[in-house]
């Protein structure tokens, strides 16, 4: 039996009416962190947005996110053309809340081709099944959107383990028993863990995404199992912001995205 995990993401989504030239919704509870929307699931408002409000867009191909401020209270969500090529589709999109701006969007789209240019990079170390690994949030300190998701701990380590490597490797997988599947799914997935610069606070305090640049290494990505291996580094930190590389494959292990985020830590 399915546990019951409050709003699904495929009604969640489907909260999102229109209003003006844009979309609007007011978030359930259960899928904010604090008082906000988390980084993956604004991503995903601005690229649901952009494929209702703009007909016959081709596959995401890369993102950008600055993510300017709270993403809480009533939320408007708009998805403009920039400019459309014959091939290439660029939307800008935003998200406003009742705190005023709280993230900017440039999303580029683009139609496949014949090409002679491959390559398809190494895979992640073997990791274990998922079955055997452990869950990665800890019952009293998850937050609430974090139930919507099944999250393993593949590799690396914990947050609040200075003295490991910067670094998290989790299977993860929609919680709702219903494998939510399309683009808006996976940018929510692919950014619901915390930054590895968790690992090196000797206790917690506050941290936020400033910016996260995604590119799409699969025109529609899938996972026959639901689940996905997303791999988390920090590779440099210092002044207060630390800089991280994230790469997530299916359970086939072949390469769904990469990204990059710029994270503010104030300890």
């Amino acid at each position: 039996m399915t546990q019951n995990l409050g709003t699904s993401f495929r009604q969640m989504l489907g909260s999102l009416v229109p209003e003006g030239e844009g979309l609007a919704i007011d978030l359930p509870g259960d899928w904010l962190q604090g008082r906000t929307a988390y980084g993956g699931l604004t991503g995903a408002l601005c690229v649901e947005a952009a494929a209702r409000l703009n007909r016959d867009l081709p596959p995401l191909r890369s993102a950008q996110f600055a993510l300017a401020g709270p993403a809480s209270g009533p939320l408007q969500v708009t998805a403009q053309a920039v400019r459309r090529g014959k091939s290439a589709v660029v939307i800008e999109a935003a998200v406003t809340g009742e705190a005023g701006p709280a993230a900017r969007a440039l999303l580029t789209y683009g139609a496949g081709r014949d090409s002679r240019v491959l390559r398809t990079g190494s895979g992640p170390a073997a990791p274990p099944a998922p079955d055997a690994c452990p869950a990665f949030f800890a019952a009293d300190r998850a937050p609430s959107f974090a139930r919507h998701f099944d999250v393993r701990l593949a590799g690396g380590a914990r947050p609040l383990t200075p003295g490991a490597e910067p670094r998290i490797t989790v299977w993860i997988r929609h919680g709702d028993g219903e494998t939510p599947s399309g683009m808006p799914a996976f940018v929510a997935l692919a950014d619901a863990i915390p930054s590895p610069a968790l690992v090196l606070f000797p206790e917690f305090a506050p941290f936020s995404t400033m910016t996260w640049s995604l590119d799409m290494m699969a025109a529609d990505p899938t996972s026959a199992s639901g689940w996905w291996l997303l791999d988390s580094v920090i590779d440099a930190a210092g002044g207060g912001y630390a800089s991280q590389d994230m790469s997530l494959w299916n359970d086939a292990g072949e390469l769904a995205a990469r990204a990059r985020q710029m994270v503010s830590v104030f300890i």
